[in-house]
């Protein structure tokens, strides 16, 4: 007669045991590791993209304008959609390529449920050819908000100057505040 080598069923629950435990601690923590990331990657998408305006409106020695267009050519409101970057010529937010305007770079819509400001009423980000902001009142802060996390709010200051500066973590909280010490959220 042999004997036939294996695990027990009791062996086999204690095992299950413990990768459940396992399991019950680590998704969470994946959960917010990846909540985490992806906020990441989106502030460091829009910092580029907000780069990218500025170094067009220099190399191209016109006002280059960031914003999400509506159908028709016109910036509006809606930061979580498609945003774009355009040679402004006559500055007035609206894309016009029978102006020979031309579309410099897109950045894809964020993920549904997110939230993305700029400021509170804004509808473009519009740089002048001196790498400086062009108008009064365009300075104002990116926020970006993960649905159910606000604790990860991240967000990107943008100057008069023309400067864009990211959030950074607060030493004490942990939590991205502006520069001013003021925390990152929308409205």
């Amino acid at each position: 007669m042999s004997k036939c080598n294996g695990f027990t069923i009791i062996e086999t629950m204690v095992a299950l045991a413990i990768l459940l435990s396992l399991i019950s601690i680590g998704v969470p923590s994946l959960n917010n590791f990846i909540v985490y990331t992806r906020v990441d990657n989106e502030i460091s998408t829009l910092h580029r993209l907000i780069l990218i305006t500025r170094n067009s409106a220099l190399t191209h020695n016109t006002s280059v304008t960031l914003c999400p267009l509506s159908n028709q050519g016109k910036c509006k409101n809606l930061w979580h959609q498609e945003l774009s970057v355009f040679t402004d010529i006559n500055n007035n937010k609206i894309y016009e390529p029978e102006l020979n305007e031309q579309l410099v770079a897109n950045k894809a819509a964020i993920k549904v449920g997110d939230k993305l400001q700029y400021g509170k009423t804004r509808i473009g980000l519009t740089y002048a050819s001196t790498g400086h902001l062009l108008g009064w009142g365009q300075n104002a802060t990116f926020s970006y908000c993960p649905e159910y996390h606000n604790d990860k709010n991240r967000g990107i200051v943008v100057r008069n100057s023309g400067r864009a500066y990211v959030s950074a973590a607060n030493k004490t909280s942990g939590k991205n505040v502006r520069r001013t010490g003021a925390k990152i959220k929308c409205f």
